[in-house]
């Protein structure tokens, strides 16, 4: 098996799980996954639908309640929704609801390697191409092979999906000259420790959801799964119809203000502009191509009025869900099977217990004890908390990546496989040596104190890494590169912070002090 561009192999293209799939099936009962249940992955209104749920996907993960909650909600709502047009079993495992059907199924390509496998593997289920994403199989399948050595740059996916689809054009070229607008939306946060944006619009909890909360808590204590994280209130879209508000409720109070600060942290408000859209498009209930176009709907809307969104908020949201999220998703199946077990900088730690169980009170650290906090209340923190708070002290202090995979997977709402494998392994933890991201996301405190309100009160100081109140995130950040020094030597992007260890006369005593500090709650 030989290397392929971007770290897959070859041996992938063969897999079955990869092959091409035939597009529609209307005559056919459509079987369709806990996260396929917005309209788009029928063929026809009145199609047939199978949905099953499952009690063992539960069991074999410690999940956050409150996605176990959004998942079940979600997988009961469409079925009432559907009604007779849908066969619903609640089971053990979908193998005992599959022995019960005796008609033929469909069912669109799942979003993981193991849902694949067991679809192909049953008899009578024809498997169909996947859907809830902006670009094809075919569509990145022919844009990495014309690449040919180059690497597969998300920026550059990016824009030949905006080319593919005509989002933001103007002549041919990108609206406002550029592509990319990313700089300009790097501010810190407002002076004043507010949001630029209103309060998000939350859906309000039905007698579904009270029945959802009745059989968690019943499971919770038969002992048949256990749980992380606080309960409830409910807080994201069950219904196409919920989501659909949500989107609306976005685009008219908040994605004009969403651009500038979407990198920063404030620890009185941790909605700030976002969209909160990712749990409706990863279970479905939104097309991502939908989304995009109602996006530039209102762009165009706004400047032909004569006062127009600006342009970084609108093409910064919509290069999150049709460049970002499209690519992540194309690079999941691109890099194989094994990728997840990629572990470059050599990170064998195990998820401190404190981490795993959300156990914000433990830690002193006010960004840590913060990002955690929210976490366990509301299952969901935007990306920069994600990637420079949480992944940044994993990779810091040597956690295992396929483990840190596995917890970022469980421990938020909108969290599945495809998402955080490529996210976590590639991206947060450089597992892949490079593959995704051409340099390590470390920082130390400096950058936290820039991009946030949480150091002023902290009881560490951002600024020294040497001492009682050294900050664990820049004396982290030392000991991290004496630790991967020569792992890190070909990366040319890393030379300088390399050459600054040995500008360090106190670096053995901050290794040592790391060493000694280990996971313990910082």
């Amino acid at each position: 098996m030989t290397e392929r561009a971007n770290g897959g192999t070859d041996g992938d293209a063969a897999d079955p799980a990869l092959a091409d799939f035939p597009e529609r099936a209307p005559e056919t009962r459509r079987w369709c996954f806990a996260d396929q249940l917005g309209p788009h992955f029928l063929d026809g209104a009145q199609q047939p639908v199978l949905l099953i749920e499952s009690r063992a996907v539960f069991a074999r993960r410690r999940f956050h309640r409150q996605k176990a909650h959004l998942i079940l909600s979600a997988l009961r709502h469409r079925a009432a929704e559907l009604g007779e047009q849908a066969e619903f079993h609640r089971v053990g495992t979908y193998g005992e609801a599959l022995d019960r059907v005796r008609e033929p199924l469909s069912v669109c390509a799942p979003t993981s390697w193991g849902s694949r496998d067991l679809v192909l593997r049953r008899p009578g289920v024809l498997v169909l191409g996947a859907r809830g994403f902006v670009s094809s199989r075919g569509d990145f399948t022919a844009w990495a092979a014309g690449r040919g050595r180059q690497r597969l740059l998300m920026e550059d996916f990016y824009r030949d999906a905006r080319r593919r689809h005509g989002v933001l054009l103007d002549g041919g070229g990108p609206v406002g000259g550029r592509w990319n607008f990313d700089e300009e939306n790097r501010q810190p946060p407002p002076a004043d420790g507010r949001s630029p944006a209103p309060a998000p619009w939350w859906p309000e909890e039905d007698e579904i959801d009270q029945e959802v909360r009745a059989d968690l808590d019943r499971w919770a204590a038969d002992g048949d799964v256990s749980f992380v994280g606080d309960d409830g209130p409910r807080l994201f879209p069950v219904t196409r119809q919920e989501a659909l508000h949500r989107l609306r409720d976005f685009l008219d109070s908040r994605l004009g203000v969403f651009g500038p600060y979407e990198d920063a942290m404030l620890r009185d408000e941790r909605w700030l502009a976002h969209s909160l859209l990712s749990p409706s498009l990863n279970l479905g209930l939104l097309d991502p191509l939908e989304v995009v176009n109602r996006a530039e709907e209102r762009y165009r809307d706004s400047a032909a009025q004569g006062d127009p969104l600006p342009l970084n908020s609108v093409e910064g949201f919509v290069r999150q869900v049709m460049g970002w999220r499209d690519y992540i998703w194309h690079m999941y199946w691109h890099l194989g099977r094994d990728f997840r077990h990629r572990n470059h900088l050599a990170a064998h730690a195990g998820v401190p217990g404190w981490m795993a169980g959300l156990e914000d009170t433990a830690v002193d650290a006010a960004c840590l004890s913060d990002v955690l906090g929210d976490l366990r209340r509301d299952g969901w923190v935007h990306h920069i908390p994600r990637l420079m708070v949480l992944g940044n002290y994993a990779l810091q202090r040597g956690i295992d990546p396929s483990a840190m995979t596995d917890w970022f997977h469980e421990s938020f709402v909108d969290g599945y496989e495809w998402v955080m494998v490529a996210n976590v392994v590639g991206m947060s933890q450089h597992a892949d040596g490079g593959v995704l991201a051409t340099k390590p996301y470390a920082s130390g405190g400096a950058y936290i104190d820039r991009m946030s309100d949480y150091c002023g009160g902290c009881r560490y100081d951002p600024r020294k890494r040497l001492g009682e109140d050294a900050c664990p995130f820049t004396a982290g950040y030392w000991a991290f590169l004496d630790r991967t020094r020569e792992r890190l030597a070909g990366n040319h992007r890393m030379r300088r912070p390399l050459q600054g260890l040995d500008r360090l006369a106190d670096l053995p005593a901050v290794v040592q002090q790391e060493r000694l500090r280990g996971t313990e709650p910082p």
